[in-house]
């Protein structure tokens, strides 16, 4: 298990303000709890990860195609999805700290804490028996991990049968009997557990008499299954088949916290991918493979990531698991695939009254579709990325180079903000006029930066916070062969390279196409 760093945590936030990534919303109001704004540079990197999970997609799955279903929906259809019933949090108060939390993660934390311990336990046998150390063996017989491991499955048991029952008498009792403290306080004063809606109603009409209660959408999901039967027919799509989209969500979340990790509004990539009943856990297993494999392509480490079975499934569920990330608070959700069978179809069905089926020609009979989907939230994609590639390293001095230190920024290129940086080596000599020509020609294709203003190591340090990969450096030289330096964000190694090549080799560099063909199915 991973452990938390909450310094690392503000680092990120600080730097993220600091170099136009993410703003406090309304700031100069005081800002609003749990909503962010994206300034330049966020913006940037958001829509280049979305860029990147669309066209994998879209591009390279014949059978999946996009749509942009509205925010607002009729509000039946949140009836129907079981958001107006289901969709809750139990939350619990310490009275002497005066903080609210999830009761259900509450005693999660407790069992992490627990797995934690087993783990601890294998690292010591591992040092103290070498080569000749039996991880499994070990896991299986030793007595003290036995202890922690059946306190895991009685904890978890108890767990899920109250959240599966709707019993808040029992989580309660469940954190008094594992004496479950507040994290800040020590404090064990806990109230009753309570269940809270966490979807945001509005009212929508032209006269407050006449107005009817609507909700802003807390998933993008039900926009696509009410639209099954319009991409099936009109797509004349055929199953297996998948619908996919991005947009806005708004949840009313009682504890949020952690940065953009958990927000009030926030942005959702979803895939909604129909099969035919009794395929869908074979489809479960390749969207999992498929949707990890996304992930890693973009170098972010693979110890970074990990699978998390569900315990306690959905309402709608008969498999769920998470991609976890590795963030500074450590390991939590990033990416959620679930086996959502056929209740959403058949829901919409029923409160709808209209056939929501499909009909297989290959067998003349026609089904409601059991679904696969793939989800995962667009800011906590962007924290992922922030979180690993933020990092401070010591400089030796070299040409063009200051010594100290160094904040960098090592995003993957094709989905850093600005692609490359053009820097004339000083403000003089016909140098920034020639800089400004090769902008001109590379601007068609690439996210690129212009300054001329303090020494070019300073510069070089500015672009290594905002995350750019490559420097172009114009100098006298460049002007009598035509020729500039490239110099590598990474490594901070230089390259002479010809103006004439530099449009090819950092297109290839920079290009999503690098990333989609690392995962082109055969």
């Amino acid at each position: 298990m991973a452990q938390a760093d909450d310094n690392q945590l503000k680092k990120i936030i600080s730097h993220a303000k600091e170099y136009g990534f993410i703003f406090p919303s309304s700031e100069i109001y005081d800002g609003l709890s749990a909503v962010y704004d994206y300034g330049q540079n966020g913006a940037e990197l958001k829509f280049n990860i979305r860029d990147y999970w669309w066209k994998a997609m879209t591009l390279l799955h014949d059978n999946i195609v996009g749509i942009d279903a509205a925010i607002f929906m009729h509000p039946t259809v949140w009836k129907a999805s079981g958001h107006v019933d289901a969709f809750n949090d139990p939350m619990i108060d310490n009275r002497d700290s005066k903080k609210r939390y999830r009761a259900d993660q509450l005693i999660e934390k407790y069992v992490e804490k627990l797995e934690d311990k087993i783990e601890k336990e294998a690292e010591k046998a591992a040092r103290r028996f070498g080569e000749n150390f039996n991880r499994e063996l070990f896991l299986s017989t030793n007595p003290r991990v036995l202890e922690y491991r059946k306190k895991v499955g009685e904890v978890n048991e108890k767990l899920k049968q109250a959240m599966g029952s709707g019993d808040m008498a029992a989580l309660k009792q469940l954190i008094i009997d594992l004496e479950i403290a507040d994290p800040e306080s020590g404090s064990r004063n806990w109230t009753d557990v309570r269940q809270f809606n966490l979807m945001f109603s509005t009212e929508i009409g032209s006269l407050a008499e006449e107005a009817s209660k609507i909700y802003l959408r807390p998933e993008t999901a039900q926009g696509i299954f009410v639209n099954f039967l319009n991409v099936q027919k009109t797509g004349r799509m055929k199953i297996p088949f998948g619908i996919a989209q991005t947009g806005k969500a708004f949840r009313n979340e009682i504890v949020a916290r952690q940065f953009i990790f958990r927000m009030r509004e926030f942005e959702q990539m979803e895939m909604q991918f129909f099969v035919k009943p009794g395929e869908e856990m074979k489809w479960y297993a390749f969207w999992k493979e498929h949707r990890l494999n996304w992930h890693l392509a973009l170098g972010l480490g693979e110890h970074n990531y990990r699978f998390h079975d569900h315990l306690n499934l959905a309402h709608y569920a008969n498999a769920a698991c998470d991609i976890q990330f590795n963030f500074p608070m450590g390991f939590r959700e990033l990416e959620g695939i679930h086996s959502r069978t056929d209740f959403d179809l058949k829901n919409h069905e029923q409160y709808s009254g209209k056939k929501l089926q499909y009909f297989d020609p290959d067998t003349n009979q026609s089904y409601i579709p059991y679904v696969i989907e793939t989800s995962i939230g667009l800011d906590r994609m962007v924290m992922a990325v922030l979180s690993a590639a933020y990092r401070e390293e010591k400089v030796t001095s070299a040409e063009g180079e200051d010594g100290g230190e160094r904040v960098v920024l090592s995003i993957p290129p094709v989905l850093a903000p600005v692609k490359v940086a053009v820097l004339p080596l000083v403000k003089k000599d016909g140098l920034p006029e020639k800089a400004q020509q090769i902008v001109q020609q590379l601007k068609f294709s690439l996210k690129c930066y212009y300054e001329d203003k303090d020494t070019i190591g300073r510069r070089y340090r500015r672009q290594d916070a905002i995350g750019t990969p490559y420097c172009v450096t114009v100098d006298h030289q460049t002007l009598q062969d035509d020729t500039v330096t490239i110099r590598h964000r990474d490594t901070m190694k230089q390259e002479r390279v010809p103006v004439t090549h530099l449009e090819k080799l950092l297109t290839e560099a920079c290009s999503v196409n690098t990333l989609l063909k690392k995962l082109a199915l055969p």
